[in-house]
């Protein structure tokens, strides 16, 4: 009981999925989507030194194939693995161990909807560092018209919850 005879209000700590939690073959759908905007990738752009006149020069760019400025593929794949953090490894990932597989079979341009999911192909214990599990991710980001914008296999290192509990009591 609090100090005005209540009973304390449950908490609930927002967080990502514990490998034990990540289950191989279910599509896990992040929302809300994030609308890229011409501002925000004219941004990206500058500060990650990209000179491309694709991101950057609107008359050049409209002389071009798309006819338009398309949005940095950097840029989409950052937002398309940032959909998914607070879904799936908010506080539980040790650390990203790399990607396999990136590919952009259809441009963003400014104004696109950028939607994204994640499946889990595969998953195993770590034979190295105990507590923790190899897990392998496949993000998907489709544009507003389900178009597939973007895909990517990244391989993460994740906690397993016993041994993240651990942790953040001191144990080690």
């Amino acid at each position: 009981m609090t100090d005005d005879g209540t009973a304390p209000m449950r908490e609930v700590v927002q967080r990502g999925l514990y490998y034990d939690e990540l289950e191989e073959g279910v599509r896990y759908v992040h929302r809300p989507g994030r609308t890229l905007t011409e501002a925000d990738d004219v941004l990206f752009t500058s500060v990650t030194m990209n000179p491309q006149g694709l991101h950057l020069d609107a008359a050049w760019a409209a002389t071009q194939p798309f006819g338009k400025p398309l949005v940095n593929s950097m840029f989409t794949l950052a937002t398309l693995v940032g959909l998914s953090v607070a879904h799936l490894t908010r506080t539980t990932i040790v650390a990203n161990l790399g990607f396999t597989e990136v590919t952009f079979p259809h441009p963003m341009f400014h104004g696109d909807t950028l939607y994204g999911e994640t499946t889990v192909p595969a998953k195993r214990l770590s034979q190295s560092r105990p507590g923790t599990g190899v897990v392998t991710l496949e993000h998907v980001g489709r544009n507003q018209d389900g178009e597939v914008v973007a895909r990517a296999v990244r391989t993460v290192l994740m906690w397993t919850r016993e041994a993240h509990e651990a942790h953040e009591r001191g144990e080690r």
